[in-house]
């Protein structure tokens, strides 16, 4: 599996997973927002490149297909700290026109989200 440009710019890097790959962002300055916290908009990144992948590895089961987002949502729960930050994506539905997907971005633990996304995808079979 490939990643984005802007996943790459991100630093991330992609563990596999049986459901959906896990993507991990180190801790570095070109993720910074005020000192010792992560941008917003990188922890949003963060939590589209996981769905992205979710859906991905998804569609490949089902043979394949190109999709385009319509719709994000991006809930900030707490401030992501100086460290690695996880994130995984789920797909709830995955119909023939368009999948919902969220996504979740944990540092310590899954249970304790940093934020969480919800996702929808316009699907071309």
């Amino acid at each position: 599996m490939t990643i984005p440009p802007y996943a790459e710019l991100l630093g991330l890097s992609i563990e596999p997973g049986e459901h959906a790959p896990t993507l991990v962002m180190p801790f570095a300055m070109d993720v910074v927002g005020r000192p010792g916290f992560l941008h917003g908009g990188a922890i949003g990144g963060l939590l589209e490149m996981a769905a992205i992948t979710a859906l991905e590895q998804a569609l490949a089961t089902q043979g394949g297909g190109r999709f385009k987002p319509i719709g994000l949502t991006v809930d900030y729960m707490r401030g992501g700290r100086d460290k690695p930050t996880y994130a995984r994506g789920t797909v709830i539905r995955l119909g023939t026109r368009v999948a919902n997907v969220e996504a979740i971005a944990w540092q310590d633990d899954p249970d304790n989200p940093i934020a969480s996304a919800r996702t929808n995808y316009l699907i071309a079979r």
